[in-house]
């Protein structure tokens, strides 16, 4: 079983190499919440080309838990990779000051992901880096994700893995415990966690998707048909935009 967790995390490196060797960029860019999705991802991308070339940015708001923002901190300091933390707050408020600019959860929530979003490849673009994404394969199957916001990226290499996947190899890496036993969470407001929005455990939901990818994604209990029914809703987001367009 040890044996073949690292060959699954060595694929993982080997992909980043090639991205990045194939890019001709000069390091990676990633965003680090405090979160295990982004403290696996950022670890995968020290050991696949070194910590000296990953840069990493904590983006917090306002509503943002302090705590996150250190643990990211420690996590940087740990792996050796470059850290900055920069507030997205007078952002938000600039689009504050658009003509009939609404206030919701769900908009500030969309909002505060694809700020997040263009601040990192902002730093991409002036510094010739590469984004690296942090999403799971959990979160994109159920479209639990902002389109062109947090589920943007140049390469992802933690997608393939369901959330309870990640957690097992976060542990195999050394990631800080604080930040394995967290309850997960956006940081999109006071309190929020993912479980709770989504009304489902990270294992409910990882034994729901497989149950349904081996059986035709044919719904067979009522958490099966929940979390079914959130996928086909949301399946756009992991569809190309609609076109006419035809690539030979």
């Amino acid at each position: 079983m040890a044996a073949e967790l690292g060959c699954r995390m060595g694929q993982v490196e080997q992909m980043i190499r090639y991205a990045y060797w194939n890019s001709g960029c000069s390091g990676i860019v990633i965003g680090v919440s405090g979160g295990v999705d982004s403290a696996l991802a950022a670890a995968f991308c020290c050991r696949a080309i070194g910590s000296d070339k990953v840069h990493g940015l904590s983006l917090p708001t306002s509503v943002s838990n302090p705590q996150d923002v250190r643990d990211a901190q420690e996590l940087c300091a740990m792996l050796g990779m470059e850290h900055r933390v920069i507030s997205i707050d007078p952002m938000l408020a600039a689009f504050a000051t658009l003509p009939g600019f609404v206030e919701s959860l769900y908009l500030l929530g969309n909002l505060m992901a694809r700020i997040r979003m263009t601040v990192l490849y902002y730093h991409a673009n002036r510094d010739h880096r590469l984004v690296c994404g942090t999403s799971n394969r959990s979160e994109c199957m159920l479209g639990y994700c902002t389109k062109y916001g947090d589920n943007a990226a140049d390469f992802q290499p933690i997608i393939h893995l369901y959330k309870t996947e990640v957690y097992e190899m976060a542990k195999e890496m050394k990631i800080p415990t604080p930040i394995i036993e967290k309850t997960p969470s956006a940081g999109l407001w006071a309190g929020q966690s993912d479980e709770g929005e989504i009304g489902l455990s990270y294992a409910e939901i990882d034994t729901a998707l497989k149950n349904l990818e081996g059986n035709g994604w044919k719904a067979g209990s009522p958490v099966e048909e929940k979390v079914l029914a959130r996928a086909q809703k949301n399946a756009h987001k992991r569809l190309p935009a609609p076109s006419l367009l035809s690539v030979p």
